[in-house]
């Protein structure tokens, strides 16, 4: 990267390209940025334009990026990773930070992404593939060991059944190939065993070569306290993780290291960042001690949502040289700082979430001295020069403290600052014991 100031632009419309944006302001790297197509909070970040154009619009975002200067585009969502917005755009000359289509099938994909796991040795759940409802069905009266059904392609989050017994595992299928809710994204289906234990993700920036983690953090998927209700797209975060910490050698021997060695060894060409989603299993020993196996449930080709929120604040490094670092191969070169703070984020939602959205319900944030504490915008837009609702997750609090229980108490006392009509929000991110795994 030269000296001279760099202008940016990010795709995307959520809360994760808002903390993208928020911390790429901080770099004095940074030229202008533009934002496609934005929210109600990157349209007031400083030096930040909202620029109306789809994610889906690869000949329009490439357009407006040769026409501006753009010197880096940062792609946030799945979708146009997975329909290779990356090609096209590295095929107009432009420098884009993301995998590319083949190497977002890591997430576009799960067969694919758990044959990529065997392939090089990463410990995951047993699993099997079917084409057809009748195979699926077939495999299941062989194999009763399958209790969890995956679409294969993107399903928003929600092509994944979790099930208890037989009959909820042929329900999932009738949906999947009966009802065809999910459309192409389940031509075929994985099937998986059931594994109990505790989820953390864990995300790494790669350069092609090299990959450097970012801290550990734990979302909190399910809809409503105590892990109840449908899966949502997360409903709060945080980080550091305790059962992490407590495993940080198993999974730096039997995930990081395997992984690791793929990018060294240059077998699978990836830029941008892997977000692997962890579960796991603690198991009691005779002598009383726990023993701890990671397993990877599955692969993301891009930044989590609401995980970057968390990691965003702890970040102390430039993200700009990081994400210039990684499309140049030399993300080695630098080292990447972190903060040794506590972070917990909850998210605020629409009570309806996630069967519906809110729109147009006027939001109040009240003001916070507080340069601890950041309030990132998911589903929001200007109205009339308004800030309104625009989706069924709608804001998220993130606050940073010395310890946990901190970071925790001063993320709900700030969201208490935040209103809209029908607004909800979990009361126990960051609290979910893990008794299991102590």
């Amino acid at each position: 990267m030269s000296g001279d100031k760099i202008d940016v632009m990010v795709i995307g419309s959520g809360g994760r390209e808002h903390a993208i944006c928020w911390k790429l302001v901080q770099s004095p790297k940074l030229g202008k940025l533009y934002c496609a197509p934005g929210n109600g909070g990157t349209a007031t970040l400083e030096r930040t334009v909202n620029v109306d154009l789809k994610v889906s619009d690869f000949a329009g975002i490439a357009k407006f990026a040769k026409e501006n200067s753009v010197g880096l585009i940062v792609i946030g969502p799945d979708n146009p990773l997975a329909d290779g917005i990356v090609d096209y755009l590295q095929s107009q000359g432009l420098r884009v930070f993301g995998p590319t289509q083949q190497g977002a099938m890591l997430e576009s994909s799960k067969a694919f992404a758990k044959e990529f796991m065997v392939k090089h040795k990463l410990p995951t759940a047993r699993f099997l593939v079917a084409e057809d409802h009748q195979t699926a069905l077939s495999l299941l009266k062989a194999n009763p060991w399958i209790r969890v059904v995956k679409a294969d392609g993107l399903a928003l989050g929600k092509g994944v059944f979790v099930c208890d017994n037989d009959a909820e595992v042929e329900a999932a299928l009738e949906i999947m190939f009966g009802e065809r809710r999910f459309g192409d994204a389940a031509k075929q289906v994985v099937l998986e065993e059931r594994l109990q234990g505790e989820e953390i993700s864990l995300l790494f920036f790669c350069d092609g070569t090299h990959i450097t983690a970012m801290p550990a953090c734990q979302d909190h998927k399910r809809r409503f306290d105590g892990d109840r209700g449908p899966n949502t797209g997360g409903m709060g975060v945080y980080s550091p993780v305790p059962l992490y910490m407590n495993c940080a050698t198993e999974i730096e021997n039997e995930v990081i290291k395997p992984l690791r060695q793929v990018f060294a060894d240059k077998a699978f060409d990836f830029k941008g960042v892997i977000y692997a989603g962890l579960l796991v299993v603690c198991e009691q020993n005779p002598d009383g001690s726990v023993a701890y196996k990671p397993n990877v449930l599955e692969f993301n080709a891009r930044f989590g949502d609401p995980e970057t929120q968390v990691i965003m604040p702890l970040l102390r490094s430039d993200l700009l040289q990081i994400l210039w670092n990684c499309t140049d191969g030399t993300l080695s070169s630098t080292p990447v700082q972190w903060s040794t703070e506590a972070a917990c984020c909850v998210v605020a939602c629409a009570d309806s979430y996630p069967e519906s959205s809110s729109s147009g319900k006027a939001i109040v944030i009240g003001t916070s001295n507080n340069q601890s504490v950041s309030v990132f915008h998911a589903g929001t837009k200007l109205s009339d020069g308004k800030l309104v609702t625009a989706g069924g997750r709608v804001l998220a609090v993130t606050a940073l403290a010395g310890t946990s229980e901190e970071s925790v108490a001063l993320a709900y006392e700030s969201i208490l600052k935040i209103k809209f009509e029908g607004m909800d929000y979990r009361k126990d991110i960051g609290r979910r014991k893990l008794a299991a795994c102590r």
